[in-house]
């Protein structure tokens, strides 16, 4: 199998180094991720300038490229830059959770959904900001859960959280409502300061990427890149003649 990995921490953060030498074992790994942090960059890509892509050498055994660009170029980068194709797209280790509607701002997420525009499989890891141990303790569970339920017959790509210290099940679960808000502080002189504060209420509906995950479980949520509004279509669609 070969397998394509990213992120939105950077080519030399310490969860890509884990889940990396974790995936050695299961194929040919080769690491295309970003040459600086690009946390919240979402599916964004640079069209107007050329960037960096650069070959490192960080962990023997696997091809490792720094992209100066977004963790959706780095899967470009690797798709149509090195002209290869890959059977698995790995996203992470996230430091930091990406639930709710964080979803929407994720690089690490990000990079998935490009994974799914290239017609490729992909999960995005994401865990605890304070330490990577219970991700690293997790990943083989959390792979062979997707694997024994024959997820990728369902859905092409899985967002995956990992709490520090997860409850025996695995849950399915939805994407759940907002983890965190900003504030915008005035520092003088037309500069502001974004301040993120959370939002997140404490309830225990399981169903929801957010409560199961804040409440000990591993999450795993089948995400889409597909946009329409389905529910809004089906009521309106008879306003396109062409609509049969």
């Amino acid at each position: 199998m070969r397998i394509l990995i990213t992120n939105d921490d950077g080519y030399n953060s310490e969860g890509i180094g884990i889940l990396a030498s974790w995936a050695k074992k299961l194929g040919h790994v080769t690491v295309a991720a970003p040459k600086n942090e690009q946390s919240g960059r979402s599916h964004g890509i640079e069209i107007h300038k050329p960037y960096e892509a650069k070959k490192v050498e960080m962990i023997e055994g696997i091809d490792w490229y720094y992209v100066d660009s977004t963790p959706a170029d780095c899967v470009r980068f690797g798709f149509n830059g090195l002209k290869q194709r890959y059977d698995l797209v790995l996203s992470g280790i996230n430091k930091g959770l990406n639930l709710g509607e964080d979803i929407a701002y994720s690089g690490t997420d990000g990079a998935i959904f490009e994974a799914a525009y290239m017609g490729c499989n992909a999960i995005a890891f994401s865990t605890v900001p304070e330490t990577f141990d219970g991700a690293k303790a997790n990943l083989d569970r959390v792979y062979d859960f997707i694997l024994e339920n024959k997820l990728f017959d369902y859905n092409r790509i899985y967002n995956a959280n990992i709490p520090l210290v997860p409850h025996d099940e695995i849950l399915i679960t939805r994407q759940g409502g907002a983890f965190y808000k900003d504030r915008f502080h005035y520092l003088g002189n037309d500069i502001y300061q974004v301040e993120g504060y959370s939002v997140y209420k404490g309830a225990q509906n399981y169903v929801e990427d957010l409560d199961a995950t804040l409440n000990g479980y591993i999450s795993i949520t089948p995400l889409d890149t597909v946009r329409t509004a389905e529910n809004a279509y089906e009521q309106i669609k008879h306003l396109n003649p062409f609509h049969k």
